[in-house]
């Protein structure tokens, strides 16, 4: 087993539901765990389908929360909206955007093909300096609450496997192949350089 914790970020759109729910998991089971948002903007949803509510990432999920409970208390709370907002200010003030961040991590997993793409391409624009390998694995997982919750237990299961790897560089793979048997999910996998 690896003598540092494994350091892992979780990556959605938004770092609202995906990201933040897995992030909840990971920092209970006593992982170094940071979680981020690949998007413009936040994004949640809103009326209807075309009119989604849209924050800066500096809005704290505090103010999110408050905007919307001031907008349509009921229809927020209906969908589930202001109990994820609650959840997240718990966890951190603000979403985070992955491309803001310069820290190292070992182990990235996205959830959703379109976020690893962006992830993947940001880390490759960067100047490497350390030449340290981080692995980014894509978990696909619907934007809803239900398979946040899944998704999120799948993902701590995956970190569990790995952190209890002799060598993650070498058995990582054969580690996806067994998850995807297991879970009926594809994995993308790609190793980007620090």
């Amino acid at each position: 087993m690896p003598s540092a914790p494994l350091r892992v970020a979780v990556v959605c759109s938004s770092n609202q539901n995906r990201s933040m729910e897995a992030h909840n998991i990971l920092s209970k089971r006593g992982f170094s765990v940071r979680s981020f948002g690949t998007g413009t903007h936040v994004k949640l949803p809103g009326p209807a389908p075309d009119k989604p509510n849209v924050y800066d990432f500096k809005t704290t999920y505090d103010q999110m929360y408050n905007d919307l409970l001031r907008k349509d208390k009921e229809l927020y709370t209906q969908n589930g909206i202001l109990h994820m907002l609650d959840r997240n200010k718990r966890i951190k003030p603000r979403p985070e955007r992955f491309q803001n961040c310069k820290d190292v991590f070992d182990l990235i997993l996205t959830c959703e093909e379109r976020v690893y793409d962006q992830v993947i391409e940001d880390l490759n624009s960067r100047e490497q300096e350390t030449c340290q390998p981080v692995h980014v694995v894509n978990v696909d997982i619907q934007d809803n609450h239900e398979e946040a919750t899944l998704g999120a237990f799948l993902i701590c299961e995956l970190c569990q496997c790995i952190q209890h790897t002799e060598d993650m560089e070498n058995e990582i793979d054969e580690l996806l192949q067994e998850f995807e048997e297991k879970s009926g999910r594809t994995f993308l996998h790609t190793v980007c350089f620090y």
